[in-house]
């Protein structure tokens, strides 16, 4: 099977999530991480979890999981080693519409999670198709050592910039772009030479400061 790539848009959406273990609270991280609204469906819940409870940042049912827990829902994870119930998720998620992902069942899931690296608002997704997850770990951390720290600050940058262009109503072409990104701009920036580095990206833009 082959797969669509796509970054979602989750901020205020509603998403379940099946079981309360270690493999939970990585979904629910990356769930909140995108401002998702998130329920969380388990009998018990790990102390990281009820801490997020505590703090009211997730929903908690105290029960193992039953269809009608899809309703109301658009997106689906189950975190669990039960088999039984990641074929019921996927099953009645389909029937309701709700995409659903299954933790290490690929056969249950329809959509899988790519490993990512984040340096700020970039993200880098690596996916082998759900074939090998372990190499897909393996790739991203091999990404880890040419994506430094400085690219969280240019990324910045180029988002700032790109505001600014559509203040002045002045529109540049990806490969103007891409020609204007250049190593240098990490450079200033890891010297804390923002200015100077937001006057260059503008001048070769083709705006000026």
């Amino acid at each position: 099977m082959s797969y669509y790539p796509i970054f979602l848009a989750l901020a205020g959406r509603p998403c379940l999530v099946v079981g309360g273990g270690p493999v939970a609270e990585r979904k629910v991280d990356g769930l909140l991480a995108a401002g998702a609204a998130v329920t969380v469906v388990s009998p018990t819940l790990i102390a990281p979890l009820q801490r997020l409870l505590d703090a009211g940042r997730i929903r908690h049912v105290a029960r193992d999981y039953r269809p009608e827990d899809l309703d109301g829902h658009q997106l689906a994870f189950v975190a669990t080693d039960d088999g039984t119930v990641n074929a019921a998720v996927a099953r009645e998620g389909r029937e309701r519409g709700v995409w659903v992902n299954a933790a290490d069942d690929p056969a249950h899931c329809d959509f899988i999670l790519p490993s990512v690296l984040r340096r700020g608002e970039l993200q880098v997704a690596v996916a082998t198709g759900a074939t090998s997850p372990a190499l897909s770990r393996a790739i991203r951390e091999e990404l880890e050592d040419y994506f430094t720290d400085d690219y969280a600050a240019l990324s910045r940058l180029a988002a700032e910039v790109r505001r600014e262009l559509g203040v002045r109503h002045h529109r540049a072409g990806a490969e103007v772009w891409r020609r204007a990104l250049g190593a240098d701009l990490r450079g200033l920036l890891a010297a804390g030479r923002h200015d100077e580095a937001r006057r260059r990206l503008l001048e070769r833009l083709g705006v000026r400061p």
